[in-house]
């Protein structure tokens, strides 16, 4: 597929047609959705495959019987859904559960089980508490910790990084992209320093994933978690990890499950439904990705070409929406917490903490909610950040949060509750 060119992108992306595949937002009329990175609506095809799951087999599987079989059969599909999403080796890297803090945890106790000689973990202090705290509860392990501190343009340099990495280095734990700021991380050059040193790296691509293509192979990481919940399908979570490192990893399991991946790292029974849900996630954004040029193929080649196809369209289109609502903010006065510039919309997602002069940030989410406009305000689950940027935690910042269903229309209504905020005495 070809790149969409700046400027063409907002009436060449087919976001009113894809709008109306989203049930809630057809139900909620006039009501805009600015919160999606504390969760994204679902399009119907996710629905579908919930309630076929729920109606047609809500049993366990393992059975012989046809419904259990046909619970078996769903499992294999969603695994072979997100390995192609993420470009992954084999759909045995993958494992389902509740959510990607669970996951992250599950990672840090075994990591503290074989630290050895590497008692090194790299944090940051631009990431969600849940990639901070599930590590540093392993200093009762013998873990020592180094801060990669992210600069006060809101951004991670991995010039900060180099010095970072040493002999001693067993693991950086990072995300690809800000849940509070929107900056995105070069991971894959983080990934190729501390392989260097021979470490590993651990990666939180909950925010990012619903606004860019996601390559496990090309980021050359580790691991890799993630929340359906934030790319359009229901609540639940899901691990990437190479196999030989998953094999590798002590893990909590009964007996009767074969110590091997994914049956070793997914303890006791997961929601099926919702893994069902998220492989027709994974499939309306390959049907997006073949609507736009995306070159046929066949199966699992299919499914990969098309989601890279679509989220490389996504991620050019909400480089528009980033760049307009930027401009709105700027107009209104705010002060906006990492990358600003319109020109510098590459290095972000459409995800924008700000404050207005003199407001304190719940009046700005009030002002919203009352014009119909869902934002949020506080900490986002990032204190660490707060106190970065120099904000009290209990009171934080506002943010809004955009992805591909979201519209220029949609700013210009949010930009007028600015608009009045700012005008109110």
């Amino acid at each position: 597929m070809n790149a969409m060119t700046p400027g063409t992108d907002a009436a060449r992306f087919p976001v009113q047609a894809l709008r109306g595949q989203f049930p809630a937002l057809q139900r909620a009329a006039d009501f805009i959705f600015f919160d999606n990175a504390a969760g994204a609506q679902v399009p119907h095809g996710v629905l579908a495959a919930v309630n076929e799951h729920l109606v047609g087999h809500n049993v366990q599987r393992g059975g012989r019987y046809p419904q259990s079989v046909a619970v078996d059969a769903s499992i294999q599909r969603g695994r072979a859904a997100v390995a192609a999403l993420l470009n992954a080796r084999r759909p045995e890297e993958i494992a389902f559960g509740m959510n990607a803090t669970s996951f992250i945890r599950l990672v840090s106790l075994a990591i503290g089980q074989t630290l050895g000689a590497r008692k090194e973990i790299i944090l940051t202090d631009l990431d969600h508490e849940a990639n901070v705290a599930t590590w540093l509860v392993l200093e009762r392990l013998g873990a020592q910790f180094r801060w990669w501190r992210m600069r006060d343009d809101g951004c991670l340099h991995c010039e900060d990084l180099e010095p970072l990495v040493g002999p001693r280095t067993r693991l950086l734990a990072c995300a690809l992209a800000s849940n509070a700021l929107g900056s995105i991380v070069d991971v894959h050059r983080a990934a190729r320093l501390v392989h260097g040193a021979g470490g590993e790296i651990f990666l939180d691509a909950v925010h990012y994933a619903p606004h860019g293509p996601i390559d496990v192979q090309a980021l050359e990481c580790d691991y890799l978690v993630c929340s359906g919940y934030k790319i359009f399908a229901p609540h639940m979570g899901f691990l990437w990890g190479r196999y030989e490192l998953l094999a590798q990893l002590p893990t909590f399991r009964e007996d009767f499950i074969p110590d091997q991946p994914p049956g070793k790292i997914e303890a006791g029974t997961f929601i099926y439904e919702n893994v069902a849900g998220m492989a027709a996630a994974v499939d309306y954004l390959a049907a997006l990705g073949h609507s736009l040029g995306a070159r046929p193929a066949d199966g699992a080649a299919e499914l990969r070409d098309g989601c890279h196809a679509a989220m490389a369209a996504i991620r050019s289109y909400e480089q528009v929406l980033s760049r307009e609502l930027l401009r709105v903010l700027r107009t209104a006065g705010a002060t906006v917490y990492g990358l600003s510039d319109a020109a510098q919309v590459e290095g972000r997602v459409p995800t924008v903490c700000f404050n207005l002069p003199g407001i304190v940030p719940a009046a700005v989410t009030e002002a919203a909610a009352a014009a119909g406009i869902g934002i949020r305000d506080g900490h986002m689950y990032a204190p660490r950040l707060m106190h970065r940027l120099g904000l009290a935690v209990a009171q934080g910042a506002v943010r809004v949060s955009l992805v591909h269903y979201n519209t220029l229309a949609e700013i210009e209504r949010f930009a007028a509750v600015l608009d009045r905020l700012r005008r109110t005495p």
